[in-house]
């Protein structure tokens, strides 16, 4: 669950001229990028400890924190009457809370440099729904919402807020999406809907079609290099498409393409 600080004193070194900390529960996890450059940091986005010694280490190393990328997350599935609310509590923690206690916590300091980038990674799943996916989507939508109140409420300190929102990724994520669906609902009335859409997410052609991470690199080094960046960048596979039919079609029209798109039985 990777959250990347980075400040902007470093010039001609590090990426883009930052210096870049990549956090993750498991640092050890992170020497490859620590062969790179990039300084590993310990942190569990659920643990507040762990967060304040974080953001305490990388201003007392650099003086400063110019941009958050916010990019724990994960997706627990499963029918909204099964998934017991102790997992979709802890869903909320590490995809909302984890990331808004990082901004409280950095806020400080941009505040003082009246300067600085909050980046949140969402997902299209933050404008789109799909069965079985209630609690992660509630997340993400909670994630777009929370985002545009601290856009308003950080720009009159020159802080900037800008969303993220990916498509199709290669990544392990839809195979732990499906191993939860199943464990979930995998018996039960839901059980064929669960068979349904854990098929879709481990499906090889949408696998063969999903973009790649960098795509989503790409985007953050876009916004955080802006003079004035766009709120919102919906990149990867399916994102704008997918998003945009969301605006155009009526509830129960989408209703029906996300069912047949997932392939949910009749």
């Amino acid at each position: 669950m990777p959250v990347q600080g980075a400040h902007g004193h470093a010039r001609g070194g590090g990426y883009l001229g930052y210096t870049v900390y990549g956090a993750a529960r498991r640092a050890d996890r992170l020497q490859e990028l620590a062969d790179r450059g990039i300084r590993p940091l310990a942190m569990d986005v659920t643990d507040d400890d762990s967060m304040r010694a974080g953001v305490d280490r990388i201003t007392a190393e650099t003086g400063r924190i110019d941009v958050l990328v916010n990019n724990a997350g994960y997706g627990s599935y499963g029918a909204l009457e099964d998934v017991p609310l102790d997992e979709a509590r802890y869903q909320f923690e590490v995809n909302v809370f984890g990331a808004l206690r990082l901004a409280q916590l950095v806020l400080p300091h941009m505040r003082t440099q009246h300067s600085g980038t909050v980046v949140n990674v969402t997902s299209m799943g933050g404008k789109i729904y799909t069965p079985l996916g209630g609690w992660y989507h509630g997340t993400k939508f909670a994630l777009e919402a929370l985002s545009d109140c601290l856009r308003l409420e950080a720009k009159p300190f020159g802080i900037d807020v800008v969303v993220i929102e990916p498509g199709g990724i290669a990544t392990e994520w839809g195979a732990i999406a499906a191993d939860k669906l199943e464990n979930s609902s995998g018996d039960g009335p839901y059980a064929a809907q669960a068979a349904a859409v854990a098929s879709s997410l481990r499906s090889e052609a949408n696998a063969r079609r999903n973009s790649p991470p960098t795509v989503i690199a790409d985007a953050i080094a876009k916004a955080v290099t802006a003079r004035r960046p766009k709120t919102r960048y919906a990149t990867g596979f399916g994102a704008r498409p997918l998003i945009a039919l969301r605006r155009i079609l009526p509830d129960r029209a989408f209703d029906t393409l996300i069912a047949r798109a997932v392939g949910l039985p009749r």
